[in-house]
């Protein structure tokens, strides 16, 4: 798998981050300013897009993603899948794996 040009500029842009605090500060707190002082040129996000960064290094605290719903209406489904739904009501319901970065135990007990 190739590493895309996007991937390798987060990669730099987290590394940064992590050893200094005061760029991963002015990331979270003003990410495009610093994104463009970090390339050294402007750039753009798509229009209505916006970009956050949340510093997920306290480890006293269990950070969560919520992500996006899934449209199943989009959804392609492999072979095991569609014997699944062709054997039921075809409503089904992907199941919702969250894993946080920092914990690996069991959270909700």
């Amino acid at each position: 798998m190739e590493i895309t040009k996007d991937q390798k500029i987060l990669d730099a842009i987290i590394k940064k981050s992590w050893q200094d605090p005061t760029f991963k500060s002015n990331l979270i707190a003003s990410p495009i300013t610093t994104i463009e002082n970090f390339l050294g040129h402007p750039f753009h996000l798509p229009e209505g897009k916006n970009i956050a960064f949340v510093d997920q290094t306290d480890f006293s605290t269990i950070f969560i993603n919520i992500p996006a719903e899934v449209n199943m209406d989009d959804v392609e489904l492999n072979e095991e899948q569609l014997d699944i739904v062709s054997g039921g009501d075809g409503d089904i319901t992907p199941p919702i794996i969250i894993k946080p970065n920092n914990y690996s135990g069991d959270i909700f007990k």
